[in-house]
């Protein structure tokens, strides 16, 4: 209550709420992306539950690593030294998700830019994706895409009360989010090209980030503006074009 009573006197902690949700909301664009494709994969009238589940269950995980923010501040300290380089455990998480996201994006792309080539007794088809595998996976990248927004915002305030609000945010912002942005992706081929690179992109740079070479998330963010850009560009050109025949 004492933290409530502040937040709704003091600007400082208003301030840095603000800056925490705003933080939060972009960091999760990366997570909105990949569940916006993921729930494409799965039964129509299932989606939205999916959704909301899966990011119900990110929330725990998230809130429980506030909960443990020293033991989440240690995740940065070397543990194994391979070939002269020292892993953390979060260099690790992020070599493992960017990987998955590698292997992910990839298949899909190849599926559909030569699905007749897939050998249906080594690789799985279109059917749907069932759900508890589709809850485990938007989890585990959730997981991934948390260690770094939750380590940046417990270096920029101490109060749990405050950091938990943010993520509480933007979890909520994503909810509202991803089924809209999971429907434009399917009715819109291109786009749904697009947001595979997208996570091909991401999933290097996380592997990147994971042996050292760090890579500013706004030259990220900046790339997939304007290549969203050039597609809204496209779309607009097809959508004349169809209206001149």
């Amino acid at each position: 209550m004492d933290t409530i009573a502040r937040l709704a006197a003091d600007p400082s902690a208003w301030a840095a709420l603000a800056t925490l949700v705003a933080m939060e909301v972009v960091l999760g664009v990366d997570n909105l992306v990949f569940i916006a494709l993921l729930s494409n994969r799965i039964r129509e009238g299932r989606r939205a539950f999916a959704r909301t589940l899966g990011l119900s269950l990110a929330l725990v995980f998230r809130l429980g690593l506030l909960a443990s923010a020293s033991w989440v501040a240690h995740l940065k300290d070397p543990i194994l030294t391979l070939l002269g380089h020292a892993f953390s455990a979060r260099d690790l998480l992020l070599l493992a998700g960017g990987l998955f996201l590698v292997w992910k994006a990839t298949t899909e792309i190849h599926e559909r830019v030569d699905p007749h080539a897939i050998d249906d007794e080594s690789h799985r088809d279109h059917s749907p994706l069932g759900m508890g595998s589709a809850l485990a996976q938007i989890v585990l990248i959730d997981i991934v895409f948390s260690v770094d927004s939750i380590i940046t915002a417990v270096g920029m305030t101490d109060d749990f009360v405050i950091m938990a609000l943010a993520v509480v945010a933007a979890i909520v912002v994503m909810m509202i989010a991803s089924g809209p942005l999971g429907a434009f992706i399917e009715r819109n081929p291109t786009v749904l090209m697009l947001a595979l690179s997208f996570l091909l992109m991401i999933g290097m740079t996380l592997i990147a980030d994971g042996f050292g070479f760090h890579i500013e998330r706004g030259y990220i963010y900046a790339a997939m503006f304007f290549s969203s850009l050039v597609e809204v560009l496209n779309a607009l050109a097809r959508r004349r074009s169809r209206r001149a025949k």
